[in-house]
């Protein structure tokens, strides 16, 4: 009987650099309630937000994508011809195809390279993550790159208090490869697909497509097709994550092996400030123990918020290098994604 070969892979990976890409344009409150009906005092004490980026000019996904991926790259001590794989993780390309990673790839000079989306919601950079150690350790590549890119404000209501106030825009990166000492943790993750309807589009494709297609017959019975928008209801995912995050939590230390007196550090998704603060107080971290908060002038910024709060913690010196970090990413599907990490040094080339 023929045998079929075996990858050989390596056991012990980490995130060996991190770039990040912030839009230019920083929208404050006051400016968010020229449109929403609110109050600036009131969106920061809900959501701990002050100012989030929105892209302008000549900047799109596919250009901040490739703009946190070339930092990430330039930060890492390897050359990029050894990348074997670019995972970009995002729900907002906005094209089913092509899909986006082989464009990002060909712009950072990798044409050729495996490339794919994941599209995980806010959990998506947790999940590629785990993917990108995962297909290391098994053999199928030496080191990948890692990209958590949104332009979420293409897609929302400027008129939706659910969601107008929350999202904004950037781009985060990390190179992923094989370490003397292993740096990321068996991921835990899950879903709740039952109530996942509790962020969704407001209308599927064929709809919008068939209203549109409606609407070239003046056909005086089909609504205007307005835009295709993001909304979510808030007390719905709030009550889920109430329940579930708090048990992902500790299953990734339990998987990490790592006890919560080791954890030097916390990075969950940028969903809200206060949910944050009650996770880290839930869990029993140490009173000591630094939390991103990168939200206050960055929003929710979907799967490029936990890249993007680890740069900035790694920037400011709230976080050093080879600290300790436990990982959290979890909203739309509704689905979550976690791993206890071994922070990467702190950017040479930093995105502000």
């Amino acid at each position: 009987m023929v045998s079929i070969a075996v990858n050989k892979g390596r056991d012990n990976v980490a995130m060996l650099g991190i770039g990040a890409y912030r839009p230019q344009r920083v929208v404050t409150n006051a400016e968010v309630c020229e449109t929403l009906d609110s109050t600036p005092d009131w969106i920061f004490e809900r959501t701990g937000i002050h100012n989030r980026r929105w892209i302008s000019g000549d900047e799109t996904i596919r250009s901040i994508a490739a703009a946190a991926g070339e930092r990430a790259l330039n930060n890492t001590p390897i050359d990029r011809s050894k990348i074997g794989a670019v995972i970009l993780c995002t729900s907002s390309w906005l094209k089913l195809t092509p899909h986006g990673a082989p464009s990002v790839a060909f712009d950072l000079g990798l044409n050729g390279v495996a490339a794919f989306d994941l599209t995980s919601g806010c959990g998506g950079f947790c999940y590629g993550l785990g993917v990108a150690a995962d297909l290391i350790r098994a053999g199928s590549f030496d080191y990948v790159l890692v990209i958590g890119a949104e332009t979420m404000t293409v897609g929302l209501d400027p008129t939706d208090r659910g969601t107008a106030m929350i999202f904004g825009d950037g781009a985060g990166a990390v190179v992923v490869g094989p370490a003397e000492d292993n740096g990321i943790s068996p991921t835990v993750w899950g879903s709740d697909g039952e109530n996942a309807e509790a962020i969704a589009q407001d209308v599927d494709f064929l709809e919008y497509m068939n209203k549109a297609q409606a609407l070239q017959g003046t056909d005086p019975a089909v609504e205007a097709v307005g835009r295709m928008s993001l909304h979510m209801e808030g007390p719905k995912v709030f009550r889920w994550a109430a329940v579930t995050l708090p048990r992902a939590l500790s299953a990734a230390l339990e998987s990490s092996g790592v006890a919560k007196e080791d954890i030097e550090v916390f990075v969950p998704h940028q969903a809200n400030a206060r949910i944050n603060e009650l996770m880290k107080k839930n869990l029993g971290l140490a009173e000591g123990v630094p939390i991103a908060n990168d939200i206050e002038n960055t929003g929710n910024t979907s799967a490029a918020s936990v890249p993007l709060a680890i740069e900035e913690m790694l920037v400011t010196g709230k976080a050093k290098g080879g600290q300790l970090a436990l990982l959290l990413g979890f909203g739309a599907g509704l689905s979550y994604a976690g791993q206890v990490v071994t922070l990467p040094p702190a950017p040479k080339e930093p995105s502000f």
